[in-house]
């Protein structure tokens, strides 16, 4: 079990933006576990995906609308060891879980709204760089993220090549795909053109809640397989329901579960501001190009594929693996697809535990280590498909 981490805010200051805006007094909310040492060298970076928060492992609670993304990966004897580093997971420039974004005050008291620049996911890099310097944290043994959380890591080996010393990047890629977009497109548009949208200036309101919930079933078919839906749903109908009578199909009342759950714990603009700097992803952009830039990498580089990720395929994966600096290019077996990374944590925390055991925060600056039991065993082998969860956030 990780120990409990209360989520704190941190201004970090004005943040000059890719596209020249200044967003003033941004602040950056986090959860951090462990003790950071004397040398200040143990500290382990944690980025959440597009709807994700930096409740990375944990309950839920009055400040935790859902309980954490990878449970198990965090605290004594876990994965990321607590006992040997400082791990600190931000929540993302641009959503709604206490860093800046479009529902925080603007200068003039008033949430921002549609006043709310556009930023990238560079940007939201630089916003955690100002935390970890607020932290005085100059370097990071290691920075691990999945898919958007993924395109997060590996900008921060691009952009920061001497404050990352490892780096694993998880069913991401290096720059967003034609194919990614088009996707995205359709979600951005069911919201703005939901009638309570009111051109991204609804607030105090609810907001585009049935666009929102549309956008969300658009995305969440991306997260997972063909094999998975086909498995576990079929052409089945709704149970009670038929579909020659105006009833729903399994996997719509599936999907329509997933938009509903989205919308009670999520900010529209929120969406649509990171889901934007999603499609702007390119490590290449004003760095000659993506080969170029992936050989500023010095860190030791891991890459994690999804053998049936649709969204972000091997392919994409493989193009960051081209790097001079990869180590291991690590398939993530699974029918789940994209949602993989969430759901196979036995795979997953392998490939994490093995870019840890690379280079091992040296004896001397490692805090002291309590004795006690060993670390449990593995876990079991997943289970069958068809009792497979969902995985809990993304």
């Amino acid at each position: 079990m990780s120990a409990a981490s209360r989520r704190r805010t941190q201004q970090v200051g004005d943040l000059t933006l890719e596209s020249g805006a200044v967003l003033e007094g941004v602040r950056v909310s986090y959860q951090t576990w462990g003790t950071l040492n004397e040398a200040r060298d143990n500290a382990v970076l944690v980025l959440h995906a597009l709807t994700g928060d930096s409740h990375v492992v944990g309950e839920r609670g009055p400040d935790q609308p859902t309980a954490g993304w990878w449970p198990g990966l965090i605290g004594p004897g876990a994965p990321i060891d607590t006992d040997e580093y400082f791990v600190v997971a931000p929540n993302v420039l641009g959503g709604c879980r206490g860093t800046t974004g479009p529902s925080s005050p603007a200068p003039d008291g008033r949430p921002y709204g549609s006043s709310f620049p556009t930023i990238t996911v560079r940007d939201q890099v630089h916003a955690e760089a100002l935390l970890a310097d607020a932290l005085g944290i100059h370097a990071f043994h290691l920075v691990v993220g999945g898919s958007v959380g993924g395109m997060r890591s590996l900008e921060w080996a691009v952009t920061y090549p001497g404050r990352v010393r490892r780096c694993v990047v998880l069913a991401a890629g290096a720059a967003a795909t034609a194919d990614q977009i088009a996707w995205s497109v359709p979600q951005l548009h069911a919201v703005r053109l939901d009638p309570a949208f009111h051109g991204g200036d609804y607030y105090p309101g609810p907001g585009p809640r049935q666009g929102l919930a549309i956008a969300r079933q658009i995305a969440h078919a991306t997260y997972r397989s063909a094999e998975e839906l086909t498995l576990r749903f079929g052409r089945d109908g709704q149970e009670g329901e038929d579909p020659l009578r105006g009833g729903r199909y399994a996997v719509q009342s599936y999907l329509e579960h997933h938009g509903a759950k989205l919308v009670r714990r999520f900010d529209a603009n929120s969406y649509l501001a990171l889901t934007e700097a999603m499609n702007s992803h390119d490590v290449g952009r004003g760095r000659g190009g993506v080969a170029a830039a992936l050989r500023r990498i010095t860190a030791e580089l891991t890459v994690g594929v999804v053998s049936s990720d649709r969204l972000f395929t091997p392919a994409d994966g493989e193009v960051v693996a081209g790097s001079p600096a990869c180590r291991e290019l690590a398939v993530i077996d699974s029918p789940y697809g994209h949602d993989a990374f969430l759901i196979e944590t036995e795979q997953v925390f392998g490939i994490i535990e093995r870019a840890l055991a690379s280079a091992p925060v040296p004896a001397a600056s490692r805090p002291a280590r309590p004795t006690g039991p060993a670390r449990p065993a593995a876990a079991p082998a997943r289970e069958p498909l068809l009792v497979r969860p969902t995985a809990a956030a993304y």
